[in-house]
């Protein structure tokens, strides 16, 4: 009665009907407790996340002999070990290093810097071809080229080619852009970044213009070159402009 869980070299086909049923579920649940992600951004860890899985869970429905317990508590395993480096990555910055690898700029400036496509192992004809996918065909509109921690390789056009918004519908041409530098995460100072623009003092008095004490109560503070800077903080406040 029970084949379709201890399994059986003459399972039927309603035991395999019986297991699809149990690895669908079983899978659409994990999914769920895990969170949802984009598929077109898929990290890599969630890609080998999936491939190990499916891999685990795919030998009990494709053989009747194995039993079905075994490979569920593995895969279980697999998922709980997943769920807490992503819980250690969000609540430790330095952790998250080690499971997230830091965006790469490719072009800078305008200007293709060959040591970081070395380093990376992409070639320029791949990387005109993403350039291409992005809309960025002339090279000369491009200021930022980032590979980001997905794989994916993002694209700032410079100024005078971004798409216009009503502030920047002026007789004066619009202030360059660029990438901008994060200089607060999660309420704590990205001080490599800091260095770049200010120190300290510099941004406790940004923050104090802004209505903020510390940096302690800003979840996100960029900043990009024409000097913009935006807060986002970690309480909302009714009222309370993140842009400025």
């Amino acid at each position: 009665m029970f084949e379709f869980w201890t399994g059986s070299e003459q399972l039927p086909v309603w035991g395999f009907l019986i297991r699809a049923l149990i690895v669908y579920i079983y899978t659409f649940v994990i999914l769920k407790i895990l969170g949802q992600r984009s598929i077109g951004t898929i990290h890599p860890l969630d890609f080998l996340f999936g491939v190990i899985i499916g891999d685990v869970l795919g030998e009990p429905l494709s053989s009747g002999n194995a039993p079905l317990g075994g490979p569920l508590a593995a895969a279980s395993l697999i998922a709980g070990l997943h769920l807490l480096l992503s819980y250690i990555a969000l609540h430790a910055p330095k952790f998250r290093r080690v499971v997230e690898d830091e965006p790469i700029i490719l072009i800078e400036h305008g200007k293709i810097l060959p040591e970081q496509l070395k380093k990376t192992k992409i070639t320029v004809e791949s990387l005109l071809m993403d350039l291409r996918l992005r809309n960025a065909i002339d090279l000369t509109e491009v200021d930022y080229a980032i590979l980001e921690s997905n794989g994916q390789i993002s694209v700032i056009k410079k100024s005078e080619y971004q798409s216009a918004t009503v502030s920047d519908v002026k007789p004066v041409p619009p202030a360059p852009k660029g990438y901008p530098t994060v200089l607060i995460l999660d309420g704590k100072i990205v001080h490599p970044n800091l260095k770049k623009v200010g120190n300290e003092t510099w941004l406790v008095d940004q923050l104090r213009q802004r209505g903020y004490q510390r940096p302690e109560e800003v979840f996100l503070m960029t900043m990009d070159e024409g000097g913009k800077i935006y807060i986002s903080p970690k309480h909302i406040k009714s009222g309370q402009v993140a842009l400025t």
